[in-house]
């Protein structure tokens, strides 16, 4: 098996297309085709098949497409990390965040990096977890930032916490509910869900779970901070957002917290990241940052 064969086959499954395969690599498409074939005799197994929407891997080979995602990737950071040295170094670091880091710990891990390595390109995807994690465990990702919610880790994910973040209701200023005082007296309003359906036991769950109550009616569900907010401020929905995103500027002008007696449960954001291999030179760097910039977010509490 050889390298080349394995990034053609990531190619045409990413593409979904032999003929796209072959234009984004520079190649022809009877060597794309030729690549293919002669892999799948190699593994015994059939790797692709046509179809009216275009080429889709088997079952055979979206489990080897997980694996050879992985060791591509990996591929990638070991070449790159050869010509990391010191702060000369010049690859790309790539991490994602949730809504709250983004906000309150990115920009200024984002510029702390880039005074020391000026050369290094930086991507961050932003997003909740249930779409950060699966970039991480295939390398897409260096790491994720975001609240350790699942009771059951994974186990190829290493877990290090940053800081507590607590929870709080809200609304747009003015609203009829304002100076309710108890999450029994909100269960009758329509809420917006900050994560969606694909956050199971996120903050709003949570909180009326924990307070024995029935979750209310979610309106909407949302992955975008600026999108919660414009709609919060603009209807008579409520939310439950983090404390410290209140005191954003789009945040603090729109909306006030309802001071319900339940306090919604606190939840440790910190940093995901594959048990192996280790970070490189670049990621470590970069996730020492986002500490750095953690740690004075949480002394400013």
């Amino acid at each position: 098996m050889h390298l080349k064969q394995i990034q053609n086959f990531v190619m045409v499954v990413e593409t979904g297309s032999i003929h796209a395969a072959a234009r984004e690599l520079g190649v022809s498409q009877p060597a794309v085709t030729k690549s293919i074939r002669s892999l799948e005799t190699e593994l015994h197994a059939q790797l692709l098949q046509r179809t009216p929407h275009g080429v889709v891997p088997t079952p055979a080979g979206r489990m080897f497409f997980a694996r050879a995602r992985v060791a591509q990737a990996e591929l990638r950071k070991a070449e790159e990390e050869l010509t990391q040295t010191g702060n000369d170094a010049a690859g790309t670091v790539a991490f994602g965040v949730g809504p709250v880091a983004a906000v309150l710990v990115a920009p200024q891990a984002v510029t702390r990096f880039h005074q020391q390595f000026r050369r290094a390109r930086i991507r961050v995807v932003e997003g909740f977890l249930p779409v950060l994690l699966p970039l991480v465990r295939d390398g897409s990702l260096d790491f994720a930032i975001g609240p350790r919610v699942d009771s059951k880790p994974d186990p190829a994910l290493a877990f290090r916490p940053l800081f507590r973040e607590d929870f709080v209701v809200v609304a747009r200023k003015g609203h009829p509910l304002r100076h309710s005082r108890s999450l029994a007296q909100l269960t009758g309003a329509d809420w917006l869900s900050f994560g969606g359906s694909g956050v199971p036991n996120g903050p709003l769950d949570r909180a009326f779970s924990s307070a024995g109550l029935a979750v209310p009616r979610q309106v909407v569900q949302c992955d975008s901070y600026n999108i919660v907010v414009s709609v919060l401020a603009t209807t008579d929905m409520l939310g439950i957002i983090a404390r410290r995103m209140l005191t954003s500027p789009l945040a603090r002008e729109s909306l006030q917290e309802i001071a319900v007696a339940e306090r919604p449960p606190m939840l440790t954001v910190g940093l995901f990241m594959r048990t192996d291999p280790p970070l490189t030179q670049l990621a470590a760097a970069m996730a020492k940052a986002v500490t750095v910039a953690a740690r004075t977010l949480a002394l400013a509490a």
